[in-house]
């Protein structure tokens, strides 16, 4: 078998794996390659052939605490050849060199890929579930509104929470996309949950959706509804997560698909009652 050169990715690398994404309908965001390189720009590598990029994906460190791997694509004319699998397992060791001893890796996986990542060392944590619905107007709650900048470090210490790993450097600009709102859910009693909705090739998505309860989720999942207008929305839920189930369930949603979050080490424990959506299957 040939051999490729095993690269770092630069930022117009990553747009262009975005927009292959695109073209295999994973209805990225606007903004996605921007954002995501943000998070780190040392983590998104990929094969090249002398000077073609012919794919990648994310590698992602969250300061050496936690990693992630996902947005891994391969162009279609170099697929079934066991170039993707040796490219996998080179991301893969990459990542684990960047992380901290006992640092786990997570990823979600789609179905018929899970025997292979069980074979690289990852283990089925939960399923994660994407579901459809329309925008419709909702009267919005008194306790929600626009985050603010000011709002900035109770946001990331109730996403650290959920989310189970500071991703500062990401948030900051997750939060504040120019083609996306989100929304704080807050009383006297404080912060009771956050959402992020961003648009995306095709409608939005909402990714974070975290709450303290089923209620709080309901008014930050019409708010985004609220906010689309007439267009779709979608809405990645864990299975594991009895409440979320109930949201699609009464919002009436069309689930589309799923895939499985799977984690290579020790399984994060993380408060999965208040995680009703996830951010992206890219990043975690």
């Amino acid at each position: 078998m040939q051999t490729f050169d095993f690269r770092k990715l630069t930022l117009d690398h990553l747009r262009e794996l975005v927009s292959w994404a695109k073209q295999e309908g994973w209805n990225p965001g606007l903004e996605d390659a921007e954002l995501f390189y943000l998070a780190d720009p040392d983590g998104f590598y990929g094969y090249f052939k002398e000077e073609e990029l012919i794919g990648g994906g994310s590698l992602v460190s969250y300061d050496g605490e936690f990693g992630f791997m996902g947005l891994y694509i391969m162009k279609p004319e170099y697929r079934s050849q066991g170039i993707g699998r040796l490219l996998w397992n080179q991301r893969k060791n990459t990542l684990l060199s960047r992380l901290k001893p006992q640092a786990a890796i997570g990823m979600d996986g789609v179905v018929a890929m899970q025997s292979f990542y069980h074979k690289g060392g990852f283990e089925l944590a939960f399923t994660d579930e994407r579901h459809e619905n329309t925008g419709k107007n909702y009267p919005i709650h008194l306790a929600v509104s626009a985050i603010i900048p000011e709002d900035v470090p109770m946001i990331l210490a109730f996403d650290k929470q959920c989310f189970g790993f500071d991703r500062t450097q990401f948030m900051q600009a997750w939060l504040f996309q120019t083609q996306g709102e989100a929304f704080k859910y807050s009383t006297s009693d404080g912060l009771q949950g956050f959402a992020v909705l961003r648009k995306v090739s095709h409608g939005y998505k909402i990714g974070p959706l975290f709450a303290e309860n089923l209620a709080v989720a309901e008014a930050l999942y019409e708010r985004c509804l609220t906010a689309v207008g007439d267009d779709k929305v979608y809405l990645d839920i864990p299975l594991c997560n009895p409440l979320a189930v109930a949201l699609t369930t009464k919002y009436q949603t069309q689930a589309m698909f799923e895939c499985g979050r799977m984690y290579h080490g020790t399984k994060p424990s993380l408060p999965m009652h208040k995680v009703f959506g996830i951010t992206t299957f890219e990043l975690g």
